[in-house]
């Protein structure tokens, strides 16, 4: 079977809908799929917010970093939601390449599997 890859755009900032995002990225991973989470619009409040180990989700945030599955946050919502120090404090790219923010086309050309959270 062709190996699939998948671009995970997790763009609400519902913690519940951001946790789920990161769990099917997580779980994508585990049965060997290659997946990406690119964070954009309103979801990037939740790069700021998780650093805080004591928040609910937190620790799904920690095991998505820690397995590098972060392919990076939208720098024009970042700075919108003034979370950019949050972003490069934690080691994650920002992606900026449509006009400010990431691009879809560019993984839908590059073969991936697109699905938007």
């Amino acid at each position: 079977m062709e190996k699939k890859s998948v671009i995970l755009f997790a763009i609400s900032s519902d913690p519940v809908v951001f946790a789920h995002t990161l769990l099917n990225a997580l779980d994508m991973k585990e049965r060997g799929w290659e997946v990406r989470v690119v964070i954009e619009g309103d979801a990037t409040k939740q790069v700021s917010l998780l650093r805080n180990e004591t928040k609910p989700f937190a620790n799904i945030w920690q095991q998505t970093k820690k397995a590098q599955l972060i392919d990076g946050v939208c720098r024009a919502c970042a700075q919108k939601n003034t979370v950019v120090p949050a972003v490069m404090e934690q080691g994650l790219k920002l992606l900026d390449e449509m006009n400010g923010h990431p691009s879809v086309a560019r993984y839908l050309e590059a073969g991936h599997i697109v699905l938007v959270f």
